[in-house]
């Protein structure tokens, strides 16, 4: 990753956009993993589960929204993204 792009992502993505008062962390963790389910960008999707449930959604929250998805974004779509879920575990 550039320099350039890592300085973006941190500085004006995670510690700007994502720090909004307009929607809380929960939220905004439920648009982006809908979102990236729905385009099938299988590579970030790992990271933003993760994020999502330290950001409050449990993991049969995010299998129910995954599901939801698939009659809209296509079933390999949710398919695939169920499988990457399967990984995702909840700190203890």
């Amino acid at each position: 990753m550039s320099n350039k792009f890592t300085e973006l992502t941190r500085d004006v993505l995670f510690a700007d956009i994502w720090e909004r008062e307009g929607l809380s962390p929960r939220e905004r963790s439920l648009i982006t993993v809908a979102a990236l389910v729905a385009m099938y960008r299988l590579e970030q999707l790992p990271f933003h589960l993760q994020r999502a449930v330290g950001n409050g959604l449990s993991v049969e929250e995010l299998g129910e929204v995954i599901t939801h998805l698939a009659f809209y974004s296509g079933w390999p779509t949710a398919a695939s993204a169920l499988n990457l879920l399967a990984d995702i575990h909840p700190a203890e």
